[in-house]
């Protein structure tokens, strides 16, 4: 019998709301949304409870590391959904919930009304109405005063009217008690700087900057390319690892087994003599090069990406220093990586020193922060395991907010989205390999629909040192701006690797890979070299800078052009003020065809108006909409892409 007591009364303790279906969030609040410093947060639920009294709700939210919340009003749009919106105007880790109470004076007015309506006596009610006043406590100021006006006005008069004043509900509501106050699961949510969601990475090898043939760069002859690279609009300098290189093991020309003589080695294996994660590679130059380079980069609006390799060379300092952070074989020699990676050794992330591990690789990404590194591009990371990039991702963005880590594997495709939701701000995508129209408006859509848009940022890169796509490997200039053309308009984070801008195209037979790669030897280049398509991308990035709708990724909706050969879609930026649509080529072949806007709308005023007409971002070309649509030729030899701003 006791038993049966104790169980209704727990089941009668509980909350009288149900908060469902709350979004934003990812699995039901395990993994963080992510967000623009500066830009409203929206977030909405269904709210309910039983019978017919008035519900009051608040969105509540503050930065992770703080105790107090702050609290947005959430508003009802029928079918008991309600919405509510914070802006949170700084980078880091936030957490937000929703509240959910009784408004029991507005249910008092909404009852006393209907009675009104029906001529019914409310001499009573209004008696009860004055009683709820006594209960109101921690109200502002003025809204104490409202309650002390209006309740003396109903003492002297009697009549009811003053209790249904339209102020003394608003002072009511927020100090009013709140006994059956019921609030949601706490949701993390992860805000990163503008660099997060727009940014064009320029990628390069340091020791192939060089002028001089056969001669190894170093970081004075990269400060000496930046104007350039900055000129051509990127924002973002990609450096490949900087670190000292492992002579054990050292791959030779074109991943060749054995190194010939001076050979440099992949500076994927890291760490030697001179040092590991930390330290510079000797013949780049000294950390005062590196301060140096940092300076130039910001002078000129770039910031310096750093590749982050969690793994070493055979020769890493680490595997004398901590030989328990590794794998050995019985006859006591290092376990490598396998077949191509030979040179490379991959710690044991589970050793019984993982702590040590774990903060050794913290501390090296601390180091380089220290030296005025804000972003890091993560290397063969699907190595380590999932719970190691959580938390590093975690420290990292605890202590420094402002630090963009980009996740550049080309995993499974699960295991891509699991290490976005982990927390990386950025991440490389399967755009290399999506050509046919149907594969891009598939990878995209999936991209920016829910809940991938939530947590998954792509950059779609068009090359790296280790992709050369086949599609690029005929040299064709049409085939590069296209494919720069649509990393850059589809998303608002892309980028090339250094030589793309040369149509370089040579690989080795039958694979993806560079003929004569860089990876293992070093190369010079003539920047200036005939049949370049540097100005092309100059002007890409320039049109990218004076649109927002190009800024961004998630608001992206094709457009039904009778042309497989041939794919249309329009953008528009954040707060609606500017609408792109871009039409680009997928095939060599000269073409007309008919785009159609069908319902497409623009933002006119706070009003939404149908496309008038289509001003050309490269000519200042305006033409007017006809039938829904315009009928467009494009020449792919001259420029496979067709991009306008919408005018209502």
């Amino acid at each position: 019998m006791n038993k049966t007591i104790q169980t209704v009364e727990s089941a009668a303790a509980g909350s009288a709301f149900l908060i469902e279906d709350i979004y934003p969030s990812i699995d039901a609040g395990r993994f963080a949304v992510k967000r623009i410093a500066a830009e409203p947060v929206e977030v909405w639920a269904d709210i309910y409870r039983d019978g017919d009294a008035v519900i009051g709700a608040a969105l509540i939210w503050r930065p992770e590391q703080e105790r107090e919340w702050r609290s947005e009003p959430m508003i009802p749009h029928g079918n008991d959904r309600w919405s509510g919106a914070f802006t949170p105007v700084e980078p880091g880790r936030y957490v937000y919930a929703i509240e959910a109470w009784t408004d029991e004076f507005a249910t008092w007015s909404h009852s006393v009304a209907r009675k009104q309506q029906t001529g019914a006596d409310v001499s009573l009610d209004a008696i009860e109405g004055a009683g709820l006043l006594t209960k109101a406590h921690g109200a502002r100021q003025d809204a104490a005063a409202v309650i002390v006006r209006q309740c003396e006005d109903f003492l002297q008069t009697g009549e009811v009217a003053p209790l249904l004043a339209t102020e003394l509900g608003a002072a009511m509501a927020e100090s009013q008690s709140r006994p059956d106050l019921t609030r949601s699961q706490n949701f993390p949510l992860i805000v990163d700087r503008d660099r997060a969601r727009f940014s064009a990475w320029y990628q390069m090898m340091p020791r192939s900057q060089s002028r001089i043939s056969g001669q190894h760069g170093t970081l004075r002859d990269c400060i000496a390319r930046v104007p350039e690279i900055a000129a051509m609009g990127f924002d973002v300098l990609y450096f490949t690892p900087i670190h000292p290189i492992g002579k054990t093991r050292r791959k030779g020309r074109n991943n060749a087994p054995v190194a010939g003589e001076g050979d440099p080695g992949s500076p994927y294996a890291i760490g030697s003599a001179e040092g590991g994660h930390d330290a510079l590679h000797p013949e780049l130059g000294t950390i005062e090069d590196f301060r140096a380079l940092v300076a130039t980069c910001l002078e000129y609006g770039l910031e310096l990406a750093l590749d982050f390799a969690v793994q070493c060379s055979p020769d890493h300092p680490w595997l004398t220093q901590h030989p328990e952070w590794f794998k050995w074989r019985p006859d006591r020699s290092v376990r490598t990586a396998d077949g191509p990676y030979s040179d490379i050794v991959i710690p044991d992330f589970a050793s019984v020193d993982r702590a040590g591990l774990w903060n050794a690789f913290r501390d090296a990404m601390l180091f380089w922060i220290d030296h005025g590194v804000t972003i890091f591009a993560i290397d063969n990371h699907d190595t380590a395991p999932l719970p190691f990039w959580e938390w590093l991702i975690g420290d990292i963005r605890r202590r420094h907010p402002e630090v963009i880590l980009f996740s550049k594997t080309f995993a499974r495709p699960k295991l891509l989205k699991g290490l976005a939701k982990l927390g990386f701000a950025q991440s490389f995508s399967y755009f290399p390999w999506r050509t046919a129209k149907w594969e891009l408006e598939q990878h995209l859509g999936e991209l920016t629909r829910y809940p991938e848009r939530d947590f998954y940022r792509p950059n779609l890169f068009v090359n790296t040192p280790d992709l050369l796509p086949y599609h690029l490997q005929s040299g064709e200039a049409w085939m590069f701006k296209s494919r720069v053309a649509l990393a850059a308009t589809l998303s608002g984070n892309y980028g090339i690797y250094s030589g793309f801008e040369l149509l370089e195209h040579e690989a080795i037979p039958g694979s993806e890979e560079y003929q004569d790669s860089e990876k293992y030897q070093i190369r010079q280049r003539d920047w200036d070299k005939p049949g370049n398509i540097k100005a092309y991308i100059t002007e890409m990035n320039r049109i990218r800078n004076d649109n927002a709708a190009l800024q961004q990724t998630a608001n992206l909706r094709f457009l039904g052009v009778e042309d497989g050969e041939t794919i249309a879609f329009a953008k528009e930026a954040v707060d609606l003020a500017n609408t792109v649509v871009a039409v680009i080529a997928l095939s060599r072949h000269g073409r007309e065809f008919w785009l159609p806007l069908g319902d497409l709308t623009i933002d006119a005023g706070g009003e939404r108006r149908p496309v008038s007409a289509l001003e050309n971002l490269l000519t200042g070309e305006q033409s007017r909409i006809e039938w829904g649509g315009i009928k467009l030729r494009i020449d792919p030899d001259r420029d496979p892409a067709l991009l306008f701003r919408c005018l209502a």
